[in-house]
């Protein structure tokens, strides 16, 4: 646990609210948790928790911090000034379908593992709220993936930062998925399933199918097949103007289709198609952090000596 002296503290946050969302913390991480509600507190700040998140943590808070909850996205004030995402990058995909079209920037502090888009070590607390509070961060705008359908899916939130995909359920056999742009044919794939990633999703599921990485800022989408019957078939990237559709056809009625972590049973008679959406997400980067940074500390570039 990192030891922070509050009263060296110069800056302030005094009547800024930040949203607190997390999908659960262990035991051993609470005492982390209280520092940075500390912080919190030393500076003035209100913390906002996501009420099923609270309900886990509230016996534990030591701090005296100043809070109250939200359930939803549609009883979060509209006064929020950032969100804390407390976990992994599933937490922080999370948070998307809070913030919704809102603007609210998003702050993702690593209690997971890997950490592509939750990039903020527990250690990187204290400098990361003080570069909030002095407004020295950058904003990544993040283009989000939208899916239209002939049928309601996914309720209120039909995007995705990551990706969207089609999958074939259990162990069925494959299936044939016939994709266009534009509505011009592209090509049938006979895999598993296809996916569609954002350049953030480039990083996900997408790369461990083989897709490329992809910079963030690149105006694109990835096509990526999960493991095709033809060899020849491989990852492409795509204007993020196109409109991609989909036709399925399979020996089983029922088909996987996700945006991120979510999922959907379809049917092939569905009518599918996906493309930018028309709102973005902001996500917090502190100055000294940036996409080439990120990529050598996480896929560990650069760090074979024999090169």
């Amino acid at each position: 646990m990192v030891k922070v002296d509050f009263k060296s503290s110069f800056f302030i946050l005094t009547d800024m609210k930040i949203a607190i969302y997390s999908r659960g913390i262990d035991n051993n991480q609470m005492p982390d948790m209280n520092v940075l509600l500390g912080e919190l507190a030393s500076l003035g700040a209100e913390a906002v928790f996501f009420q099923d998140f609270f309900n886990q943590v509230y016996a534990s808070i030591n701090a005296d911090c100043k809070y109250s909850t939200f359930n939803s996205s549609e009883d979060m004030e509209a006064d929020i000034d950032c969100m804390i995402s407390l976990g992994g990058d599933g937490t922080l995909l999370d948070t998307v379908t809070l913030v919704k079209d809102s603007g609210i920037p998003v702050l993702g502090v690593n209690y997971g593992r890997l950490g592509f888009l939750a990039n903020i070590g527990k250690e990187e607390l204290h400098p990361a709220l003080e570069a909030l509070a002095n407004r020295k961060y950058v904003l990544d705008k993040r283009t989000l993936i939208h899916l239209d359908a002939n049928i309601p899916l996914f309720g209120e939130t039909p995007y995705a930062l990551n990706e969207f995909s089609l999958h074939k359920k259990d162990s069925s056999p494959m299936i044939k998925i016939h994709t266009y742009l534009n509505g011009e044919f592209l090509n049938t794939y006979w895999a598993d399933g296809l996916i569609v990633a954002t350049p953030t999703g480039s990083t996900g599921y997408s790369l461990s199918c083989n897709g490329p990485v992809v910079f963030p800022d690149s105006a694109s989408f990835v096509i990526t097949p999960v493991a095709p019957h033809n060899l020849n078939i491989r990852p492409i990237i795509v204007p993020d103007d196109n409109i991609i559709s989909f036709e399925i056809e399979g020996r089983t009625d029922g088909f996987l289709c996700t945006l991120d972590s979510r999922r959907e049973i379809v049917t092939k008679e569905i009518q599918l198609a996906v493309k930018k959406e028309s709102f973005g997400v902001n996500l917090i980067r502190l100055n000294e952090n940036n996409f080439l940074q990120t990529l050598r500390s996480k896929l560990s570039w650069g760090l074979d000596k024999r090169n």
